[in-house]
């Protein structure tokens, strides 16, 4: 790794990062979007050829993080296993097995005057991804960056540094291999924080940020950027048990949103339940079976009444993302009311209905404030994999320019293109 120590030398090398970042991403535009496939396919090969390494490295990053502290929710989002190895192999093939973003016309027309008009899908330039302790998000943001034609600066965590470094150069081996410039996809190599600030004033060299991580990281990021940021806060996820839920499905359902992994942003935090579902006693077999699975319940007033042995829930607890085995519950009573508190206490990100009501169904799937609005399945498919995207450089909360994951379209943007035949303008 290196580790540049003054202002001076962190300012210079970011500059240098972007330069070459920048020249990369005009580079690539020379290149078919077979030619990126190519590459694509040549990186899943050299992460299969080097999982022992990659392992072994992965191995350092535990070791570190259990001395630091990390808890068990973000020591499971770093480990890589063979499974895990596997999924990111997989992944980047996916993505080059998408149809290629650009060039695709989104709309033409011929003018009056004869000029024929194109709207046209072209790369963002230079895309900045600064993440935290997942490494896979290296080949996943390299993967998209690639097959949008964008160049790619990957700031990781120094959780994970010795996991991204050997990604990294997988993803050097898998570009130089295919002939693409190598420039395309680099790593910061210093753990320093203020080089992302230095980054992220690179107006004129960086064309987006894309921040992944905790709501801290986010705020920090935006607050410091002169760049335009994509954001990802926090994945406040909310489950509603309708009135007219069957009860099979909604404990289901619900054990799977909070418990088949605690530690990522689709992870349900918030159970509402409607007072129908209580009386009926789908509420305690859903509470039996999450605090059987350990889950710690934290509850309103009504919902102790009916369960008093729970933990009482505070003001604090609608907003909270725990990303650990810990979820609020609240009982409504109605669906106007569960809306009104997904929309008040929510992060727009994913949250789900267990109904058999069409009409509630497609109220909830209207009126809620969200980027993913589900019916009759878990939070846990809010994901670009499972969406068919290959990958996903994020799950956006933002409005503009793309919500929910990100895949490779998202990293695009257009131009107008004119074709004329010596028209003026009288």
């Amino acid at each position: 790794m290196t580790h540049t120590n003054t202002i001076n030398d962190l300012q210079a090398y970011c500059d240098d990062l972007g330069r070459r970042a920048l020249n990369a991403s005009r580079a690539l535009t020379r290149f078919s979007g077979a030619d990126r496939d190519h590459a694509l396919h040549n990186i899943a090969a050299a992460i299969l050829d080097n999982r022992r390494k990659l392992q072994a490295d992965n191995a350092l990053d535990l070791d570190a993080g259990r001395a630091n502290g990390l808890s068990s929710a973000m020591l499971d989002r770093l480990e890589l296993t063979d499974a895990r190895i596997d999924l990111i192999a997989e992944s980047l093939r996916q993505v080059a097995a998408q149809p290629d973003p650009i060039g695709r016309i989104e709309s033409g027309k011929v003018l009056p005057n004869g000029i024929r008009l194109q709207k046209r899908r072209v790369p963002i330039g230079v895309v900045l991804i600064i993440f935290e302790s997942r490494p896979n998000v290296t080949s996943d943001a390299a993967s998209l960056c690639l097959k949008a034609g964008n160049a790619a600066i990957l700031r990781g965590g120094k959780e994970a540094v010795h996991s991204n470094t050997v990604i990294a150069a997988c993803v050097r081996e898998g570009l130089q291999a295919a002939g693409l410039p190598t420039d395309a996809v680099q790593l910061v190599e210093t753990t320093d924080r203020a080089a992302v600030g230095h980054l992220l004033q690179m107006e004129g060299t960086i064309d987006v940020c894309v921040p992944r991580g905790g709501e801290s990281l986010i705020r920090a990021v935006v607050e410091q950027a002169r760049i335009p940021v994509i954001k990802h806060y926090t994945g406040n996820c909310h489950v509603y048990i309708d009135a007219s839920a069957d009860p099979d499905m909604a404990v289901s359902i619900a054990h799977n949103a909070k418990t088949h992994r605690t530690g990522v942003c689709n992870a349900a935090e918030t159970l509402l339940v409607h007072q129908a579902a209580a009386d009926n006693g789908t509420l305690k077999r859903i509470a039996d079976d999450l605090r059987e699975a350990g889950v710690e319940i934290r509850a309103d007033e009504k919902a102790r009444q009916t369960l008093p042995d729970l933990k009482p829930a505070s003001d604090d607890d609608w907003a909270t993302e725990y990303l650990d085995k810990i979820i609020a519950l609240r009982i409504v009573d109605s669906l106007d009311q569960a809306i009104e508190h997904i929309n008040r206490y929510g992060s727009r990100h994913t949250d789900a209905i267990v109904t058999t009501s069409l009409a509630d169904a497609e109220r909830f799937a209207n009126e809620v404030d969200t980027a993913n609005a589900f019916v009759n399945c878990s939070t846990r498919f809010s994901d670009g994999f499972q969406y068919g995207l290959g990958a996903e450089i994020g799950i956006s909360t933002d409005k503009l320019h793309a919500r929910g994951p990100m895949g490779a379209d998202d990293l695009t943007t257009y131009k107008w293109v004119a074709y004329g035949d010596g028209q003026v303008r009288p």
